[in-house]
């Protein structure tokens, strides 16, 4: 299906190959790129002059961004009110471990219950857009959930694939939304083979993480909210528990783009971006510390934090090129790290983060601890979801 950009805000003008950067239509559905058969990325015509007056103040979620997202017209748009998710600041935590400055978006405050919903709510809009009767994605939890939501929104047909192990809220939440729900042994790489099979003649579109473009572009709406908040500044460096990583090169890409607007003062430094993995399933630090070519052999096994279960990520290159970019790096952090890192947060700052939420934070400790993170730096967490949905995995933890 063809579409017409005429009187759209969205300065939407093209795909590009995120690998060799050939060019493909934005006005007609696409999926990975052709050429290297890798992720697509869109680009926008910044060339003439945009201010930040274009946010619509009056919208407080992620569609207040408009002209710089890919909807080319509202009729299209499929939306629960995500996004401007809170900035807590830490202060017990930032007190506790002598930080000058400890702040945490809590994505777990989002429609569906984490950040998925951003990705997931453009990703639907989008398909909708273009004509989709119907939606397939593999999950490790969440990203189904918020596809399930958004397709029973929109009027689609979602099917959803996850690991058998999954806690049972997740699932449920998938049966009550109307998607047809298919549980593999294994993990989210064996649910996409699965995936791959069932939808070998291309009926249904699918939302696997970077398969198609439009979920970078909701995830990337992080970006811009985290410099709105901070009234245009960024902070020294920026945690993110990367799975399939969409959000990590989203953010990025956002950071980038208001570089070039001049949304930012050109004195503003972009931060140093951290990918925290889970030590059970770490195929991105095992390329970055050089023990492996790539993520393509990697082997997993599960972990607390479902989302983190990720062993062979599409988007390896590109968070490598944001950590090489940002001079950032990555960490590992156990299933044990984890829950201490909720127990952190849930007793000094009431939040009850999903376990990548405690990931992050003990990530920070870790690189604290280290020197390669300092204390006079300004730090930002990312809870990517809420721990309701975790209860079944950490139930009667709360005291180690």
């Amino acid at each position: 299906m063809n579409l017409v950009a005429s009187e759209s805000i969205s300065r939407l003008a093209t795909l590009h190959c995120s690998a060799c950067g050939t060019s493909y239509s934005a006005f007609e559905l696409q999926r990975v790129s052709a050429c290297c058969s890798l992720p697509l990325v869109a680009g926008y015509d910044l060339h003439e002059p945009l201010s930040r007056d274009v946010i619509d103040q009056a919208d407080s979620s992620m569609w207040r961004y408009g002209a710089l997202l890919p909807l080319l017209h509202e009729k299209n748009k499929v939306t629960l009110g995500e996004g401007m998710t809170p900035m807590l600041h830490l202060p017990r935590l930032a007190a506790r471990h002598e930080l000058s400055s400890l702040l945490l978006k809590d994505e777990g405050q989002n429609p569906t219950g984490s950040f998925k919903a951003r990705g997931l709510g453009m990703a639907i809009s989008k398909a909708k857009e273009l004509g989709v009767d119907g939606c397939i994605i593999p999950t490790a939890g969440n990203a189904g959930v918020a596809m399930a939501a958004y397709c029973a929104r929109a009027g689609l047909k979602a099917v959803v694939v996850m690991p058998r192990h999954t806690p049972q809220a997740f699932k449920e939440e998938c049966y009550w939304y109307g998607a047809e729900v298919e549980l593999v042994d294994g993990l989210i790489s064996d649910c996409g083979a699965r995936v791959r099979q069932r939808n070998a003649n291309g009926a249904l579109l699918d939302i696997s993480t970077l398969k198609e473009p439009y979920r970078l572009e909701g995830k990337k709406t992080m970006g811009y909210e985290i410099a709105e908040q901070l009234n245009w500044t960024l902070p020294d460096v920026l945690l993110y528990p990367a799975g399939g990583g969409t959000g990590l090169i989203g953010i990025w890409k956002a950071f980038q783009e208001m570089k070039q607007l001049g949304w930012l003062a050109p004195d503003v430094k972009l931060p140093r971006m951290v990918a925290v993995q889970a030590e059970n399933c770490c195929p991105l630090l095992e390329t970055y510390e050089g023990r492996q070519a790539n993520c393509h052999s990697y082997q997993g096994s599960a972990t607390l934090a479902n989302g983190l279960a990720v062993p062979h990520p599409l988007g390896e290159s590109m968070m490598l090129r944001v950590l090489r970019e940002s001079r950032g790096t990555v960490v590992g952090v156990s299933d044990e790290d984890m829950m201490a890192g909720m127990r952190d947060l849930g007793k000094d700052e009431g939040l009850f983060v999903a376990p990548e939420g405690g990931a992050v934070w003990m990530a920070a400790r870790h690189l604290l601890a280290t020197g390669w993170l300092h204390r006079d730096e300004s730090v930002l967490l990312l809870n990517t979801g809420s721990g309701q949905k975790y209860m079944e995995n950490v139930a009667g933890r709360a005291n180690g």
